[in-house]
């Protein structure tokens, strides 16, 4: 089969010597690795596999990583990674959703018979796939072994980005501009709130200049009026007023490379108390990240931006922000470092995250995000959508 696989192998192999170097530190002889984004990380492994268990396994002392998953994908292990066949291993297919039975078993019998079933062992505990029982079955099939929480050690692996990684950014970056802009040109009243979402789907995917889109990890998000207050909310079939507050985060993924983006929008002359907060959020976030560079604190970064709000009457108690890169449902976010108080990441060049400033009032809501860079010259935006709230008469 033809597919065109997103890095060379000599790019898998640095990553996975940068993964032992960090394994050796922490203690581990043996990763097991259940998030979907690490496991693709590591190996290039993509396919929609992650409602049932899978791994891929790292050990120190094997120059190849090894994947295990149900045997009918075990094919799309072949397609798209460079994993020899003797390291793609499938699981017995009745193990799928067997009430007393779980793949984790074979995967412990797997562990045992290459001698590793007393190492020391990491895994992912706070992975969104990696369930309680598979956790369970998994000590109860290695009783010799020392299993612990690897903390998210692959996650932080991911978090500079290499060259060819920033190549997937900034062509997200650009598919999110045009699908923000036709979203908001969308904006009209009557239009349902269902049918912008459809045309948003269509041009995430559809991409820009032959480089397609990528399913998102989070789901486009609309908020309207009252529901701008929360940031959450999902699309309905009411229209859009002929009067109001919208808010919209979209993405736009390549590769699986995240590039989220929120703006806000007002149909009709929008009160003074919206314009000002818009202004805040603007400010706020352009001085943040013209400080976002190399030596800079994440929580420096979020003191900056809460300075400004305080000058000008407000707070944010949430994080104003998160790394984001190559992700899987359910969130595009990495799950290490945020730019909040207190968090004394130092900043590199080539790590990448989602501002989200926005602020959600009693009444109302608003936010105008980016998605950047750190670079030596401050955050470098992968999105060119005005900065402003955006006014449609």
């Amino acid at each position: 089969m033809n597919y065109n696989k997103p890095f060379q192998k000599s790019e898998y192999d640095q990553r996975v010597r940068n993964v032992k170097l960090r394994m050796e530190k922490a203690g581990f002889e043996l990763l097991i690795c259940q998030d979907p984004a690490n496991m693709n990380w590591l190996t290039g492994f993509d396919g929609w596999s992650f409602y049932t268990p899978q791994a891929v396994l790292l050990h120190l002392n094997e120059s190849t990583p090894i994947w295990f998953g149900r045997a009918q994908d075990a094919k799309s292990a072949a397609i798209t990674t460079d994993i020899s066949s003797e390291n793609i291993i499938g699981f017995s297919e009745p193990l799928v959703h067997h009430q007393s039975k779980h793949p984790f078993d074979e995967l412990c019998d797997l562990i045992i018979t290459r001698g590793w079933g007393s190492e020391r062992i990491g895994v992912e505990l706070d992975a969104h796939y990696y369930t309680a029982r598979a956790h369970q079955h998994l000590i109860n099939g290695l009783p010799n072994a020392h299993i612990s929480d690897n903390v998210e050690l692959v996650n932080w692996a991911r978090l500079v980005k290499s060259d060819a990684e920033l190549v997937y950014m900034r062509e997200a970056g650009r598919n999110v501009t045009s699908t923000m802009n036709q979203a908001i040109s969308n904006l009209k009243p009557g239009t349902k709130q269902y049918e912008i979402i459809a045309d948003v789907y269509h041009s995430q995917i559809t991409g820009l200049d032959g480089k397609f889109g990528d399913y998102t990890s989070l789901c486009p998000l609309i908020q309207v009026g009252e529901g701008t207050s929360t940031p959450h909310l999902t699309w309905t079939d009411e229209p859009i007023p002929d009067n109001g507050l919208i808010v919209m985060e979209l993405g736009a993924a390549r590769r699986h490379y995240h590039t989220p983006l929120t703006r806000t929008a007002h149909l009709g002359k929008p009160p003074e108390e919206i314009i000002r907060l818009a202004e805040v959020i603007v400010e706020g976030g352009d001085t943040a990240l013209a400080a976002a560079r190399p030596g800079v604190t994440c929580g420096e970064v979020e003191e900056i931006w809460q300075n400004v709000l305080k000058l000008n009457g407000y707070q944010k108690e949430s994080r104003v922000g998160y790394s984001i890169g190559l992700n899987y449902p359910p969130d595009w976010g990495e799950r290490t470092a945020s730019l909040r108080s207190g968090d004394n990441t130092v900043l590199e060049a080539g790590m990448c995250f989602h501002f989200q400033s926005g602020m959600w009032l009693k009444e109302f809501g608003a936010a105008i995000s980016e998605s950047f860079v750190v670079t030596e010259n401050g955050g470098e935006r992968f999105c060119s959508v005005n900065r402003e709230l955006i006014i449609i008469d």
